[in-house]
């Protein structure tokens, strides 16, 4: 009986430590000249996981990565905003005063933050794709213009079998960037394709063998029109 009560009260303790932590958690980070808005889902059950939005850069249901939670301290990664090559941006936090108050991190920068608990957590599941129609397979091509600089588009979507799709996505600009897609999702003559590591979407309608859409990279979008290649 005492084993018994011993582990309850063990379980319970677990419980009570894993409680303040969790939850959804919104607030702003100070940037200089603007405020970026925050939103960090936190669950506990075997272990910790999350999810990250940033809707003034496009981002949303970023998973966390590298999640360490010491007493009243947490810190974590977020898998967006950059290369699969570069350390991803980091938070650095602690629990005070039932706010989580620390530090948004990200090439050698630092912004302060302070998040409130608005609820439960809603950590969103890791995208998944579908398949695309036959009409969508195959190599496009496109470019658009951002900041002055031209941008040249390569997009290869091949479907598989018993899989969804997959796409290899380049964008050549002042650099080559091979873009990492998570999520490519058709409905229709619609098609969307989404990189939450780069926190880059593109969605497009299929019109006379052109596909005709908008690239949206944080708070900025550019058309842009995809043609197969001569």
């Amino acid at each position: 009986m005492c084993v018994a009560l011993q582990l309850v009260a063990t379980m319970t303790a677990g419980a009570e430590t894993a409680l303040p932590l969790e939850g959804r958690w919104s607030g702003k980070i100070q940037i200089p000249g603007q405020e970026l808005i925050l939103v960090v889902d936190l669950a506990h059950q075997a272990s910790w996981n999350g999810s990250a939005i940033l809707p003034g850069l496009n981002v949303k249901g970023a998973p966390l990565t590298a999640i360490n939670v010491q007493g009243d301290d947490i810190s974590f990664g977020i898998q967006a905003l950059t290369a699969p090559s570069v350390e991803p941006p980091k938070i650095q936090a602690r629990l005070s005063d039932k706010r989580l108050v620390g530090d948004f991190l990200q090439g050698g920068n630092t912004a302060r933050f302070i998040l409130e608990k608005t609820g439960p957590p809603q950590v969103e599941e890791p995208s998944h794709s579908t398949p695309v129609a036959k009409e969508f397979e195959g190599d496009w091509k496109g470019d658009y213009e951002l900041l002055g600089y031209p941008r040249k588009v390569t997009l290869k979507l091949q479907n598989h079998t018993s899989q969804p799709a997959s796409a290899d996505f380049v964008i050549v600009g002042r650099k080559v960037n091979n873009v990492p897609v998570d999520r490519i999702t058709q409905q229709g003559d619609f098609i969307t394709i989404e990189s939450s590591a780069f926190g880059l979407a593109y969605e497009g309608r299929l019109e006379n063998g052109e596909i005709h859409g908008t690239l949206l990279q944080g708070p900025v979008d550019v058309g842009m029109v995809l043609r197969r290649p001569k």
